[in-house]
């Protein structure tokens, strides 16, 4: 008789579960990770526009949002010394979602 026992089979379909398991939770994984990652980089993007914004340095209100078209991201400005007396250094931290934030920090020559 030729052929495959049953024994053969189930070993060689045990073997094909956990590789397709392996394979799934992979991609998983790394589909989390581009979503984290468009999500970074869209907040940096905006964070990085916000200070080109004329003007911006004369704002009264030192925290907003992005909106119409991001009003899930929120920036908040903080001006702080330096320990050089003539310059300054700002830190715009931009937060989306409960715990995801990032920080930008630039120097500016005091007026």
């Amino acid at each position: 008789m030729k052929g495959f026992t049953l024994l053969e089979i189930m070993i060689a379909l045990a073997i094909m579960a956990g590789v397709i398991l392996t394979v799934i939770t992979s991609f998983n994984y790394h589909l989390s990770v581009v979503g984290r990652d468009k999500e970074e980089t869209a907040a940096m993007l905006l964070a990085r526009a916000k200070l080109e914004e004329p003007g911006f340095m004369d704002l009264q209100e030192k925290k907003g949002t992005f909106s119409p078209d991001h009003p899930e991201i929120a920036w908040q400005a903080e001006m702080m010394p330096t320990e050089i007396p003539l310059l300054q250094k700002l830190i715009l931290t931009v937060s989306w979602g409960e715990k995801q934030s990032l920080s930008l920090v630039q120097y500016y020559a005091k007026k």
